[in-house]
């Protein structure tokens, strides 16, 4: 019996979060209201407040489990590949991959239909992978670290933007390559005789 109401807790909770994302492609998170997401998901508001508190609660749970979908591929891209650990974008590429199995997600996420939140949310979690990317060799004491690190982020979701609305038909590696080639050349001064080896992997993407 345990399993059984796990697995319907599970059912819940997908239904809630597919039609979280499905009226915030249509209407945008700040016109949502719970009672939205309950008709759009055909479960009661009981149920609703059974497993969350609101719309908001609803929506961190689901970056949750983004930010571990996302650490797996990035360990998996790790582990597959012949990546040197001082490469400053390891993480691009299988975020970008993400992004291309779950585009209508993504674009909900950053083209401006998820609110504040959801943009907040999205940079917390590029810009904790990004910390674990960056080589601690990278330095400069004229360039902060942490703006290193939003500058980064700034630019991996230009990219996705422009992706999405521009060349949705280009694949992930080749836009991957772009961002890489692009942000590798401003990151050059700090990553100094690494430089090299991070271009070879930029290459490899193409």
């Amino acid at each position: 019996m345990p399993r059984e109401i796990d697995r319907r807790a599970a059912r819940t909770r997908k239904a809630l979060h597919e039609a979280l994302l499905a009226l915030m492609l249509r209407k945008g998170y700040e016109a949502l209201s719970v009672q939205d997401i309950i008709d759009e998901a055909d479960v009661g508001r009981s149920t609703f407040y059974a497993h969350y508190t609101g719309k908001e609660d609803l929506l961190r749970s689901g970056f949750r489990m983004l930010r571990e979908e996302l650490k797996e591929a990035q360990s998996a891209a790790r582990a597959g590949a012949e990546a040197s650990h001082d490469d400053p974008l390891g993480f691009s590429t299988a975020i970008f991959e993400h992004a291309a199995r779950y585009a209508d997600h993504y674009r909900t996420m950053i083209g401006g239909r998820g609110g504040a939140v959801t943009e907040n949310e999205i940079r917390l979690i590029l810009s904790e992978m990004v910390r674990q990317e960056l080589p601690p060799t990278l330095h400069d004491e004229a360039i902060p670290r942490d703006f290193v690190v939003q500058f980064i982020v700034g630019a991996f979701l230009t990219t996705l933007n422009w992706w999405f609305e521009r060349k949705p038909k280009l694949p992930p590696s080749q836009v991957d390559a772009m961002f890489r080639s692009l942000v590798l050349d401003g990151l050059s001064p700090l990553i100094g005789g690494d430089r090299r080896s991070v271009d070879s992997q930029a290459a490899k993407s193409r």
